[in-house]
């Protein structure tokens, strides 16, 4: 079995903190995910994670107007810039402090950066292709200059359309305009009159206006006026004295949202749209600059934190860091692009669909998502429980998942009508902590920490058929062999017993370990099981035998990472390390085993070693991602990251302390601990082995075997020309080279040129080397020739060289190339139709001439029509094609 898992894809968060920005086309959406950065395609209905990781949470993004650099910084100021197309990080940089607010200038050249008091412009990274004078670029960044003048945190920062000037808004009631370089007759001007903090300032598209707007809904219009209090000018020379015109308030506007602070605001320019997100959930629309209101929605239930417009002014990106919320409304046509939002409590388990294309799990919050792997998306959200969902499992054939919760219910849930068919209860109040399934779908078995029995159910009836009785404490983990022979289930007795509750007697074999059993897999041949206890073991049994094979101490390899509140090193704190989740890989020649520690460990079952250590996270805003310490942070009052510092926040509605006494999450859903553990609740092997998917406290992540780039070997350059793809083609003879520069131009007349001239014997030799990136759209091309030119087999010959060569990935795939495949079904049905029904009219008019009269007259006129026939070298002929059918297909040569 192959080890090299690398990092894909981070599913279960959408949005976590800090600005949301649209790409340039106004087609793609980046949000800050933690310490990660998620871009969601919203024409493709696709999203994917970049691969690099901050050190801590991301709380401001920005992208050059080309789109091909994103520059993100951290809670401590650390800055990564990133090569998007390539997905690369290009260089690190840090700031001397937090970075309070980010702009990038319109032309690109320049970046404003909030850091404090301050704001400071720095020279935007070029590019190879930007350097028009060839020269190499030595220092990344390089500071313009530093312009102070507030007396608190900067809060906005936004360029005009010249990147001659910018506005910065800041806590201290001030906005101010600055200039870029020093402007003959131009001062620094301060924009004074309101009452809160500015929350954004924003120059109109003339820019002969500017919109500032504070915390508590104010919003001014300020505009270049002369002073009402200064003499009157000089008729003769009215434009001669220009020192009393200055910066005034023109007009003032209020949002009456009853109590509600305003979070957010976004103004668009060329359709002079204002869009505020408040606290209490509601965004308005507002058109400027008469302040008329276009319309009011309520998206959320809490503060609406960010909002961001798009380029044509059409889509608007909502975020809501307390649910995990983003949302993506098109307002013209009052309908949503995205509508996104992750658990907001910790997942508990997960589970792969047979197929391997979705991903259910649960949480604490009560709720159960179905993701989908290809798209990144949350296809459907089951809200039925009242309580934590504990452990999901799919029945073999697919389509029923059961979960099992705190409430006291297990739940059947059907995946095909996404509906709750079954609800099994026990006699009395239970709360449910594992579940497991029978194979067969007819049996449902769950364990509970309030009583020491198995409760089984019929899932027919929906009857309880039994109460298994023989564990001296609670169950704490529940699994059915494959084969639906035995069912194994593991205490925190110290034992695990194998119960055939399918026989008359219903005994059960106790397997004695040393600790408590904190979770149990059976291998997929049924002949082993694999238990993890609190002590750190992993044994192994065989389970016809019940007699142990071998064993694994993981206590060293599970244990890294410090927590806040830890005495003692990582090293030296292996006591309370264990594995409270493991499974088996798809061939069973593994294990995965993760738990309360930022490493999953990956096992060899034969040779018991560790091949390989996964990192969860790097992320320092997580308790227990760090082996040491710093000994800075340790006050006398003890670390500095448990310090409450709400009391000491600077406005009145963060101070206010709503949580109930004794209670972690009191009156809100939504709150966390400041700095919550790093842990996995639940990991799992897709069907096919080539990914595993971990549910850790940042989301859902995606390890994958297939994260390797598309190599395209030809780029396109200066010498890829329709002359040179003829040469490659007739001269070189290299098919290959030929149909992949083809491909670059993107040219119908040259790719049909170079397709039909490759020789129907190299077909397959060129199509095995092809790069994968292009199979999406050369099944597309052949299955159009297919249906256009009269080269029939030619192009089924293509058709058989595509899916001999490339099949698996073709299915793994699907999803994505589900339109080509119905391309080409389309096209293969087309020519066995016509070459049936060709081949039905030959054999009539063959037998018709046959049977013609043998007068003269008709004698000649068959003998001439058979002639005809004899000329054109009639013969049946077979193809053979695979297909669900065994019919053959028949037709002319």
């Amino acid at each position: 079995m192959k080890t090299e898992f690398k990092f894909s894809n981070l599913l279960g968060t959408v949005y976590s903190q800090g600005n949301l920005l649209f790409s340039p086309d106004g087609t793609c959406l980046f949000s800050p995910v933690g310490n990660r950065v998620t871009i969601f395609d919203l024409v493709n209905n696709t999203s994917h994670t970049l691969p690099f990781a901050h050190r801590k949470n991301i709380t401001r993004l920005g992208l050059t107007p080309r789109g091909n650099l994103l520059l993100t910084v951290d809670e401590d100021g650390h800055a990564i810039l990133t090569n998007v197309p390539r997905k690369l990080p290009l260089h690190h940089f840090t700031f001397k402090d937090s970075v309070s607010a980010l702009s990038l200038s319109p032309s690109g050249r320049y970046f404003a950066v909030g850091v404090g008091r301050h704001v400071e412009v720095w020279h935007t990274p070029s590019t190879p292709d930007q350097n028009v004078d060839g020269e190499l670029e030595f220092a990344p960044f390089v500071r313009h200059r530093v312009y102070a003048g507030h007396y608190d945190i900067v809060q906005s920062l936004e360029w005009s359309s010249d990147s001659r000037f910018f506005l910065s808004g800041a806590k201290d009631l001030t906005a101010k305009i600055w200039s870029l370089d020093p402007e003959e007759g131009f001062q620094p001007t301060t924009l004074a009159g309101h009452r809160e903090g500015i929350m954004a300032a924003y120059f109109s598209k003339d820019q002969e206006k500017i919109y500032t707007i504070s915390k508590d809904g104010a919003v001014f219009r300020w505009e270049y006026m002369r002073d009402p209090n200064a003499p009157e000018e000089d008729e003769e020379m009215p434009d001669v004295d220009d020192s009393h015109m200055q910066w005034r308030i023109a007009e003032r506007h209020y949002f009456m949202q009853n109590n509600a602070k305003l979070k957010c605001a976004a103004y668009h320019p060329e359709t002079n749209i204002l869009v505020a997100g408040f606290s209490n959930g509601v965004f308005g629309i507002y058109d400027m600059p008469d302040f008329n209101m276009h319309h009011s929605l309520s998206i959320s239930q809490n503060d609406i934190d960010f909002v961001t417009i798009n380029r044509d002014g059409q889509w608007l990106a909502f975020g809501a860091s307390k649910l995990g919320q983003l949302l993506v409304w098109e307002w013209q046509s009052e309908s949503y692009i995205l509508k996104q939002q992750g658990h907001f409590d910790t997942m508990n388990s997960l589970v792969y669909t047979p197929d391997g294309t979705r991903v259910i799990t649960t949480a604490d919050d009560g709720k159960i998502k179905v993701w989908d792997t290809k798209s990144g998306f949350c296809i459907v959200t089951f809200t039925e429980h009242t309580s934590g969902v504990t452990a999901c499992q799919f029945t073999k054939k697919g389509n029923v998942l059961f979960t099992s919760s705190l409430d006291g219910s297990i739940r059947a849930w059907d995946l095909i009508r996404y509906r709750n068919f079954r609800t099994f209860t026990a006699p009395t109040r239970l709360s449910f902590s594992c579940m497991a399934i029978d194979p067969s779908g007819e049996v449902v078995c769950a364990g509970s920490p309030d009583t020491k029995e198995i409760h089984t159910w019929s899932v027919q009836t929906g009857q309880l058929l039994d109460q298994l009785a023989g564990h001296e404490s609670s169950v704490s983990a529940l699994a059915f062999a494959p084969d639906g022979s035995v069912l194994v289930s593991g205490s925190w007795d110290h034992t695990v017993r194998i119960w055939n509750i399918f026989d008359r007697t219903q005994t059960s074999e106790p397997l004695q370990l040393q600790a408590d059993v904190l979770s149990v897999a059976v291998r997929p041949d049924s002949k082993q099981l694999a238990v993890s206890t609190l002590d750190g073991q992993l044994t192994f049994w065989s389970v016809s035998e019940a007699q142990q094979q071998s064993g694994v101490d993981g206590r060293r390899d599970v244990s890294g990472g410090r927590k806040i509140t830890d005495r003692r090193t990582a090293a030296n704190a292996t006591g309370t390390k264990s594995f409270t989740t493991i499974t088996y890989s798809a061939d069973g020649s593994c294990v995965l085993a993760a738990g309360n520690s930022k490493y999953i460990c990956l096992y060899s079952v034969t040779s018991l070693v560790l091949l390989k250590k996964f990192t969860v996270s790097i992320n320092l805003s997580l308790s227990g991602t760090q082996e040491f310490l710093n000994s800075r942070l340790l006050g006398e009052a003890g670390p500095e990251g448990l310090i409450d510092e709400q009391g000491e926040a600077s406005d009145l509605e963060d101070r206010i302390d709503r949580s109930l006494p004794g209670s972690k999450r009191g009156g809100d859903p939504s709150a966390r601990k400041k700095m919550p553990d790093v842990r996995v609740k639940g990991v799992a092997f897709s069907p096919a082995g080539r990914s595993f998917c971990a549910a850790s406290t940042e989301g859902l992540l995606i390890y994958s075997l297939d994260t390797a780039p598309l190599f395209d070997p030809v780029d396109l350059d200066l010498e890829v020309t329709p002359a040179s793809t003829l040469e490659v083609l007739k001269t070189e003879k290299n098919y290959l080279k030929a149909l992949v520069m083809a491909f670059r131009l993107n040219e119908l007349p040259l790719l049909r040129t170079v397709f039909e001239g490759i020789p129907h014997i190299d077909i397959a030799l060129a199509v095995k080397e092809l790069p994968v990136v292009y199979l999406p759209r050369i099944l597309r091309f052949v299955a159009i020739q297919a249906e256009e030119s009269p080269h029939l087999e030619f192009c089924l010959l293509w058709i058989k060289a595509i899916l001999d060569s490339h099949g698996q990935w073709v299915s793994d795939n699907r999803g994505s190339v589900e339109s080509e495949l119905r391309t080409v079904n389309r096209a293969v049905s087309k020519i066995k139709e016509e070459l049936r029904r060709l081949a039905e009219d030959n054999l009539y008019t063959i037998d018709y001439l046959v049977n013609q009269p043998t007068g003269d007259y008709g004698a000649q006129n068959g003998i001439l029509g058979l002639e005809k026939v004899t000329n054109s070298e009639a013969r049946v002929v077979d193809i053979e094609m695979d297909g669900d059918d065994d019919s053959e297909w028949v037709g002319l040569q």
